[in-house]
């Protein structure tokens, strides 16, 4: 009996998300809840452009002072007209002070925090209906205004 293949990364995408002021619901029973407004961006694959959609957001989970949930949605269209739903699970972990500078809108040494996230597709597009058929792993680095962040392909 064959052993399954690992999975490789392949390079699938660079992404920058504009990102508003966040919208604080507070401290809940199960964290600080945050949402953080999604105002457009754009996207860079091999042979492709798409730009990020105003209107999306970043539901934030504020855990504990070292780690935060994220859970972001939101539509990318292509340079061809088709439509993608994104949604990007995240998780954002590091120092208790640096984490708090993020939260304020600071800029932190991306090298000090773990951003790994594992974004899904949806699309009505044949052309790109592959994308809703395979799983997807990235990295991200929080900047004041914006979320810049690498996808892969688990090929």
């Amino acid at each position: 009996m064959n052993a399954p293949t690992p999975p490789q990364l392949v390079h699938f995408a660079d992404v920058s998300v504009q990102v508003g002021q966040a919208q604080e619901v507070g401290q809940t029973m199960r964290g600080r809840r945050r949402l953080i407004p999604i105002l457009g961006g754009e996207a860079t694959g091999h042979g492709w452009t798409a730009r990020v959609l105003a209107g999306g957001a970043d539901f934030q989970l504020l855990v504990s002072d070292r780690l935060a949930e994220l859970d972001a949605r939101y539509l990318m269209e292509t340079d061809g007209g088709d439509m993608i739903y994104v949604r990007n699970r995240a998780v954002r972990s590091g120092p208790a002070a640096l984490m708090a500078k993020l939260v304020r809108g600071e800029p932190v040494d991306p090298a000090q925090i773990y951003f790994r996230c594992s974004p899904s597709f949806e699309t009505a597009s044949p052309a790109l209906a592959w994308i809703t058929e395979r799983m997807f792993a990235g990295s991200g680095v929080r900047h004041p205004d914006r979320v810049v962040m690498q996808f892969y392909e688990l090929a």
